[in-house]
């Protein structure tokens, strides 16, 4: 039951966003009565963070799958990034219930601890490109440029501003304001 309630969270926060995950709605489609998600997670938060988990392996494993062990630092950080820009992008509601501040602050089921692994592998790739400075603080700053880009272009407002029809360039601007310019290819 626990995992067809999060499944159904999942399907419902895909095709209809964040805003709609309701327990009341999770248990209709779960085929349950609106009380049965109260057995198997005490709040609505600790459903949610269980939701929000499978986004961020979801996340996780995209990551993975692009990632080439063999290329250069910056090249694996820009891959990390044109995938967090498109699963952002292709997964609108996931990705803002991922990042909701109650979610994360709450600690429930260990959500901040499931976001983690992700900024250590960029922390670690931009200690590689950017030695002298703080990685983790280079890091949180791509992070947060890129969480930014992901925001605005979905809103349309860097759309409208820069005239862009596709956030490419914005990205390669991003990363070379964060790590430097990039060298130029052989």
């Amino acid at each position: 039951m626990r995992g067809r309630l999060v499944r159904v969270g999942v399907e419902l926060v895909n095709a209809e966003g964040a805003q709609a995950l309701s327990l009341r709605e999770i248990a209709r489609r779960a085929g349950v009565s609106h009380g049965a998600p109260r057995r198997h997670f005490p709040t609505h938060l600790d459903l949610l963070s269980a939701i929000a988990r499978q986004g961020f392996a979801e996340l996780a494993a995209r990551v993975a799958a692009e990632d080439r062990e063999g290329a250069g630092p910056r090249e694996r950080i820009a891959l990390l990034a044109r995938v967090y820009l498109d699963y952002a992008g292709s997964w609108r509601g996931m990705y803002e219930l991922m990042f909701r501040h109650d979610l994360l602050e709450s600690g429930r089921l260990g959500l901040r601890e499931t976001s983690l692994p992700l900024f250590a592998r960029l922390t670690e790739l931009v200690a590689r490109v950017r030695p002298g400075a703080d990685p983790v603080v280079v890091a949180g700053a791509l992070w947060a440029n890129l969480h930014g880009i992901a925001q605005l272009w979905h809103w349309g407002s860097l759309r409208l501003a820069t005239g862009g029809a596709d956030p490419a360039p914005l990205l390669a601007a991003a990363l070379d304001a964060h790590l430097g310019p990039a060298e130029p290819a052989p």
